[in-house]
């Protein structure tokens, strides 16, 4: 505790006596400062016990001493020492009757109390607690390792919240609540999130403090990490603001949690080096040596189903919605996930990244994330648990992208910004990664020409193939293998795309097709003997019957 003018009363060697505001004596007194100007308050700081001899001052006059106390007390002096025995032998009653109103502590300085020893005692009172407060500090910041090191971030939180006599949430990068200290806090730090995230949007390190009639406490809000995005953030429940002792105490959890969460450059290179190995050696069929170099590194991910999600950025022009059903109005859930990769603005995949690496990591789920090449060539390639947090995160935030680009593909422009493209394999086993790898990949360029976010390898299956005879080349290919028949038909010679429309419909069974056409099935064998002619082909080989069939279906779909 710092000094206070009851502290000094009380001290034995000063013999003070108080002489009004004798129910104010428990203020912290910051400094004492001697000053015998008739206003001193432009020199006052606040707090400060002001000692003088009124060897200036009108001291007899009644209306002279009620201003001159009521300007100290609006400057926040806390105190008044008076020194009797050297102009004024007691205290005059003009001054104690206006220190009596105003409700300022009057002290009566006896001849023999210099005014240093006075001072020597706020200052040793002021060194004596700041000691305190620093061996407290350093026996919270022992404490605070300790629990880190053997109970991770949730013992550090619990020892945090003890130290402050409080509360302390710990907060990923997506501003969602990861651990709380003690677990009734969990609700108050939900509602902290939206902070959270205006929080991130600041430069690193950031910090505030929330507070006010809708808070139950006083709460500081801290961003952890070294880089330009912050990678958690901190929160401090009190019920006032945190004195030094508790100040080092978050300082301390602030450092050691930034370690906890915030790997060196070189490990993290080191481990992405683990994870390409562990990947090739997936792809190349060898499972068993997989799992001996990546050891626990990824827990069980690769001895369960997992799912591979192949990522990269493509330009706007070749990533636009072109479905119009995905032009829906964003939710609450669908924005706050854009939220949560708001800090990583112009860069797709780290977007992505950091919110699978987020999901997992609050549902303790291990992930293996691994990038691949760089410049317009860069990638991430993520093997996680199939059913898992990482995958639903990767589902909802393209579905959240989806529905943006959707509600403002009409006006955006900046042809050079880069957009998301994901291809989600089908679930798969560690022996049957390449398979998986390959299924991405085709959903991945799926999603390239149809403009879609995502595509996943198992809608592919599921639905129909004619929605990629929608494709440029495909369109073109079909053009050039019917054009003939268009330009004979063109002069009204006969309706030759239609009857082999007809007659492939009803797979090559005469009286059928030539019933749809209302033609005699003689005139249906004519009509095929001239397509055949036309185009130098035979309608007895199954590739041919089969190119002639796409290629109506591709342009009759224009």
């Amino acid at each position: 505790m710092p000094p206070t003018l009851a502290s000094l009363v009380h001290h034995s060697a000063l013999k003070l006596t108080v002489r009004a505001g004798e129910d104010r004596l428990d203020v912290p007194v910051r400094w004492a400062h001697v000053s015998e100007l008739a206003d001193p308050v432009p020199y006052m700081e606040g707090g400060e016990l002001l000692l003088i001899t009124a060897l200036k001052l009108d001291a007899e006059n009644p209306e002279a001493m009620r201003r001159y106390v009521r300007r100290l007390v609006g400057a926040g002096v806390v105190g008044l020492g008076f020194a009797v025995g050297v102009n004024y032998e007691d205290i005059p009653e003009a001054l104690v009757d206006a220190a009596a109103e105003e409700g300022l502590p009057l002290l009566e300085v006896p001849r023999r109390t210099p005014f240093l020893a006075i001072s020597k005692a706020v200052s040793a009172a002021i060194a004596a607690d700041q000691y305190r407060a620093v061996t407290a500090g350093f026996a919270a910041q022992r404490e605070l390792t300790k629990q880190a090191l053997t109970d991770g971030p949730e013992g550090l939180l619990a020892a945090l919240a003890s130290q402050v006599n409080g509360w302390a949430a710990l907060y990923d990068a997506s501003g969602a609540v990861v651990a709380t200290a003690p677990e009734w806090a969990g609700r108050r730090a939900a509602r902290l999130t939206a902070e959270v995230e205006r929080l991130r949007e600041r430069p690193a390190p950031a910090s505030s403090v929330v507070g006010g009639p809708e808070h139950e406490d006083r709460v500081e809000l801290h961003t952890l990490g070294t880089g330009r995005r912050p990678r958690a953030a901190l929160a401090v429940g009190t019920a006032a603001a945190p004195g030094t002792a508790e100040r080092y105490a978050v300082h301390s959890a602030i450092a050691l949690l930034t370690l906890t969460t915030e790997r060196s450059r070189s490990l993290h290179a080191a481990e992405q080096r683990v994870g390409a190995a562990v990947l090739r050696m997936l792809l190349a069929g060898e499972p068993d040596h997989a799992r001996a170099v990546a050891g626990d590194l990824y827990g069980d991910l690769l001895d369960a189903p997992f799912r591979v999600i192949v990522a990269e950025a493509a330009p706007v022009s070749a990533a636009r919605v072109v479905d119009s059903g995905a032009r829906v109005a964003l939710t609450k859930a669908s924005a706050a996930v854009l939220v949560a990769a708001s800090g990583a603005s112009g860069d797709p995949l780290g977007a992505l990244t950091e919110v699978v690496e987020s999901a997992a990591a609050r549902a303790g789920e291990a992930v293996l994330v691994v990038p691949e090449g760089e410049g317009e060539a860069a990638r991430v390639v993520v093997l996680a648990a199939d059913e898992g947090a990482a995958v639903a995160a990767c589902a909802e935030y393209a579905a959240a992208l989806e529905a943006a680009r959707g509600a403002g593909s009409e006006g955006r422009g900046g042809a050079d910004e880069d957009e998301l493209v994901v291809g989600l394999s089908a679930p798969a086993g560690p022996i049957a990664a390449a398979a998986a790898y390959k299924q991405a990949e085709q959903a991945l360029s799926v999603a390239r020409r149809r403009g879609r976010v995502c595509v996943e390898h198992e809608q592919l299956a599921a639905g129909s193939v004619l929605p990629l005879l929608a494709d440029d080349a495909v369109k073109a290919f079909a053009d050039g293998l019917l054009r003939a028949l268009h330009e004979h038909d063109a002069t009204g010679r006969g309706d030759l795309v239609a009857s082999l429309r007809a007659w492939l419909s009803r797979h090559g069974q005469w009286d059928a097709a030539a019933a749809d056409l209302g033609v005699h099935r003689h005139t249906l064998r004519y009509r095929m003997r001239r397509v055949e002619e036309i185009l130098g082909r035979s309608l007895d080989d199954a590739d041919v019957r089969m190119e002639l069939w796409l290629a109506l279906k591709a342009t009759s779909a224009e």
